[in-house]
């Protein structure tokens, strides 16, 4: 995590504290001491980000890219969205990866014990760069809500994590976006980490008809901000790919 963003996590209700009773997990990870910024040695400060981005695939199309020659089940979606910087300006070539729950509300990976159905044709897993205008798409399902062990009859809502990689190794930025009007939200400790209200709306996708593609998928958009006034609320790393560390 950059270290002026570590700072804001205690100082700005943008960001979720470390510890939020609440959300249970933050019980035990959350640190008891004060952060100490390890030194940023060549090793931290080169690579992945832009050097990434001119080696990989975009693999953008999560209802495809199992290799079963079908097509994942579930409502089809559209999300695109701008990526800034504090400045408010694109970030182009930025490498942005996608991991989520199927139609069902299950991750295919060997923790998740939802008894949901798997998907043999959708792995959750994608990649999609920004072009030069910052901007990045992908085509995926709308993941479905699934019971988490946080509390009694605890469920989290509809959401996909995304993972931007910055300019350096320790440089990663993790969020999840929600769909609009799912009643889910008000009742989840994780959103609702965020002290500021206007900070959780921006975790929430806006439905466009613009984007909406006849017959085929709902479009929706969400804009990522790295810092500023209205920075996109980040959460700590999780490993990608549906490796939940603590259920989320």
């Amino acid at each position: 995590m950059p270290e002026d963003l570590a700072v804001r996590r205690g100082q700005d209700r943008s960001f979720p504290p470390f510890l939020f009773p609440e959300y249970r997990s933050t019980r035990s990870r959350a640190p008891s001491r004060p952060l100490v910024e390890p030194p940023r040695t060549i090793s931290e400060r080169t690579g992945p980000g832009p050097a990434l981005a001119e080696m990989v695939e975009p693999d953008a199309d999560l209802t495809s890219n199992a290799g079963t020659g079908a097509v994942a089940l579930g409502e089809r979606i559209i999300v695109t969205g701008t990526l800034r910087d504090a400045a408010g300006d694109p970030v182009p070539n930025a490498v942005i990866e996608i991991w989520q729950a199927n139609a069902a509300g299950r991750y295919l990976h060997d923790e998740d014990r939802h008894d949901a159905p798997l998907d043999p044709n959708f792995t959750g897993i994608g990649t999609c760069l920004t072009d030069g205008t910052g901007t990045y798409r992908f085509l995926s399902v709308r993941p479905g809500a699934y019971p988490w062990g946080n509390h009694p009859n605890a469920w989290r809502p509809a959401h996909v994590h995304l993972s931007i990689l910055g300019s350096s190794f320790s440089d990663r930025l993790v969020t999840q976006m929600y769909f609009p009007g799912d009643p889910l939200q008000p009742l989840d400790p994780i959103l609702n980490a965020i002290p500021d209200p206007a900070a959780r709306d921006r975790l929430v996708a806006r439905y466009e008809h613009e984007i909406t593609e006849p017959g085929r998928a709902l479009g929706f958009r969400f804009d990522l901000r790295l810092a500023g006034p209205t920075a996109t609320p980040f959460e700590d790393p999780e490993p990608p790919h549906g490796r939940r560390v603590h259920a989320g």
